[in-house]
């Protein structure tokens, strides 16, 4: 692993809402590191708390719920779990930056994408003036493959097809030069075609900013073209951690290699998908011990398995740590691309 300091550092991260049933943790101790230009995947079935564990890191978790969040998370050394509400806003688009989902609900219909390029900038830099404020935003919408901005900038939206709306999505994240990107599912609403042209362009514009990227997604084989490093999530926790190489080449956590079964492969025709059986549990239902164990092909009722909570184990490679009892027996699984 570098020997530089992380972008951004998150120990031990809880996050849990009170309800008339009582205090549930949606994520539970979770710690990962990201550094300046490395992409770190995190995958994991819906409901396992990837995109949670960020939205409380930049203090945007939903109305509704109290929500309660604890631990660290340093970013270029300032913890962004410690600072006051008007601090954060300051940090949210500059230092850090978020791609979400879907595009289309996430650009306002009635304002120009020129408009809502600029404002992304001129909120953090008020001192520029239009002339050099548009000149960035032509330069952004260039960088993300946007064809003749001169005429795109003036246009809305709707205007805009999917994957040119996610390019300024990616312009918008990129408008102020982050330390960090967070995306999220960025290309989940996308064609195969086009999700390869997005993560071009995400590639060229983290390039030239030299930006750490979290991508969360369960789309494994974009985790295998983008990621550099990876971490599994189940039910709030990490349940392994590793290089891309070494996670698709040696996994050693039984999920991860039902995700890994569960993905079509080119090579093989079969009429149905491996499914891992069994659902995820809720927060307020989660079963002791191993939270995977009622799902476990390698379990088999073992009293371990059902009573202790595994650590992070380090296995028999490098920077690789998994929480699994029976790690040591988990067969390594082709790569899936």
């Amino acid at each position: 692993m570098s020997t530089t300091a992380a972008t951004l550092s998150v120990s031990d991260l809880r996050v849990g809402f009170l309800t008339r049933r009582g205090f549930f943790a949606a994520v539970d101790g979770v710690s990962f590191e990201v550094r300046a230009g490395e992409t770190l995947g995190v995958v994991g079935e819906s409901g396992s708390g990837k995109t949670v564990s960020m939205l409380a890191l930049l203090g945007l978790l939903p109305p509704g719920p109290q929500w309660q969040t604890t631990g660290q998370a340093l970013l270029n050394g300032r913890d962004l779990l410690a600072l006051p509400p008007d601090q954060l806003r300051k940090v949210r688009g500059g230092e850090v930056s978020m791609i979400f989902q879907n595009p289309t609900s996430s650009l306002n219909p009635v304002f120009s994408i020129g408009d809502q390029v600029g404002e992304a900038i001129k909120v953090h830099h008020p001192q520029l003036s239009k002339h050099e404020l548009r000149d960035r935003v032509l330069h952004l919408l260039d960088l993300v493959g946007i064809p003749n901005p001169t005429r795109r900038i003036e246009q809305y939206p709707h205007e805009f097809s999917g994957g040119m709306a996610q390019r300024v999505m990616i312009a918008m994240a990129l408008a102020n030069s982050p330390s960090l990107v967070i995306a999220d599912e960025p290309t989940t609403a996308l064609d195969v075609t086009i999700q390869a042209q997005i993560l071009e362009v995400l590639r060229n514009g983290l390039r030239e900013f030299n930006s750490a990227l979290v991508l969360i997604t369960h789309n494994l084989s974009l985790v295998a073209e983008l990621a550099d490093r990876v971490t599994v999530m189940y039910a709030g926790s990490v349940v392994e951690t590793a290089d891309v190489q070494t996670l698709f080449h040696h996994p050693r956590h039984p999920y991860t290699v039902g995700l890994m079964r569960s993905v079509p492969s080119l090579d093989e025709r079969t009429e149905r998908l491996t499914q891992i059986p069994g659902q995820q549990p809720s927060p307020a239902n989660r079963p002791s011990g191993c939270t995977f164990h009622p799902r476990c092909y390698l379990s088999q009722g073992r009293e371990p398995c059902r009573v202790d909570v595994p650590p992070l184990y380090e296995t028999d490679q490098s920077d690789h740590v998994a929480a699994c009892h029976y790690w040591s027996e988990v067969e390594a699984t082709a790569a899936v691309v």
